[in-house]
C-alpha cells in the first residue's frame, strides 16, 4: 500500500485545503519512491507465482542467486555524449573560476566566489552536431549572490579553455543543497521558523537547531503581484525559496507559507 504519513499537531486539514495559521503544519504527503497499490499487488503476484513454479520444478527450476558485478572503472575522459566523469567535473570547475570571480563574487553564505550551482555536459555547437570527434566541452554554472546574477562558463575539456561565459539576470534554475541548507539554517533562526521547530518538537520529543536534523527539498519562489507581502517583490530577480521539510524518519511538514530571500537574507510569510 502507499505509505502516507498524517500528522495534524492540533491543526485541520479538511480535504484539499490547507489552513496555515500561526505555525508550520503537518501535512499528508506522500513519501516519495514508494510503490503504489497496483505495483505492490504485481510484485505480490509475480513473487507468488515463482514460488509456485519453484515448486513445480523441484530443485531444477530453482532461480540462482543474483551475482553482484563491480561497476566498471571509470577513466579519466569520457567520450562524445557520455556523461561527465569525476575527473572532468574537477578539471571543469578548476578552470572556470577565475581569480576575478573569486575576488568579486559572493556565495549564499557570503563568503567569496560566487555559489557553485552545478557541471553539465554542454551541447555541442551546431556545426559540430554530427562530428564524432567534436571537442567535448562541460557548462559549469554559479550563482553570484553579489549581484543577482546567473553565470555560466564554457569549458573545452581537452584545453582547459573558457570558450565563452554568458550572465543572465532573473533566472533562477533549482537550488544547489548548500543553499538548501542555509535558507533552512536562516528560516530556523527566524522568528518566523518557530512553527517549524514547534511542529519538529511534536513529532520528535527534541528540539531543531541544525538543518541537519532535516531532510530538505525547496521550490523557486517568483514574486506574485498581490499574493505576497512587498518584502516578497523582488523574488524572481532575487533567489527565493520555498522550503519543504522533512523530520528524518518521520514526516513531512509543511512549511509552504514561508519564503526565504537568500539574497537579502530574509524571511517572510505569504498573505493569505
Amino acid at each position: 500500500m502507499r505509505t502516507t504519513v498524517r500528522r495534524h499537531l492540533g491543526k485541520v486539514v479538511a480535504g484539499a485545503a490547507i489552513a496555515v495559521t500561526g505555525t508550520a503544519v503537518m501535512v499528508a504527503i506522500t513519501l516519495p519512491g514508494t510503490a503504489g497499490a497496483d505495483d505492490t499487488a504485481g510484485r505480490a503476484g509475480g513473487a507468488a507465482a515463482s514460488a509456485a513454479a519453484g515448486q513445480q520444478g523441484g530443485a531444477g527450476g530453482a532461480v540462482p542467486p543474483a551475482v553482484v558485478e563491480a561497476a566498471p572503472a571509470e577513466g579519466d575522459r569520457g567520450t562524445g555524449h557520455d556523461p561527465l566523469t569525476d575527473d572532468e567535473i574537477r578539471r571543469a570547475e578548476r578552470s572556470a573560476l577565475s581569480r576575478q570571480m573569486m575576488t568579486a563574487g559572493e556565495d549564499v553564505g557570503g563568503d567569496r566566489g560566487p555559489q557553485r550551482l552545478g557541471v553539465d555536459l554542454a551541447e555541442p555547437d551546431a556545426a559540430e552536431a554530427d562530428d564524432p570527434n567534436a571537442p567535448r566541452r562541460a557548462d559549469v554554472t554559479y550563482y553570484d549572490y553579489r549581484n543577482d546574477t546567473l553565470v555560466t562558463r564554457t569549458v573545452n575539456l581537452a584545453t582547459g579553455t573558457v570558450e565563452r561565459t554568458g550572465t543572465q539576470h532573473g533566472v533562477q534554475p533549482p537550488l544547489s543543497p548548500e543553499e538548501q541548507t542555509e535558507a533552512a539554517r536562516l528560516l530556523i533562526a527566524d522568528p518566523l521558523g518557530a512553527g517549524l521547530k514547534a511542529d519538529y518538537r511534536d513529532a520528535t520529543g527534541k528540539e531543531l537547531t541544525s538543518p541537519d536534523q532535516l531532510l530538505l527539498a525547496s521550490m523557486v519562489y517568483r514574486a506574485v503581484p498581490g499574493a505576497e507581502p512587498a518584502a516578497l517583490d523582488q523574488c524572481g530577480e532575487h533567489r527565493c525559496v520555498r522550503l519543504l521539510p522533512k523530520v528524518k524518519d518521520g514526516p513531512w511538514i509543511d512549511a509552504r507559507s514561508l519564503v526565504v530571500d537568500l539574497s537579502t537574507r530574509k524571511v517572510s510569510r505569504l498573505a493569505g
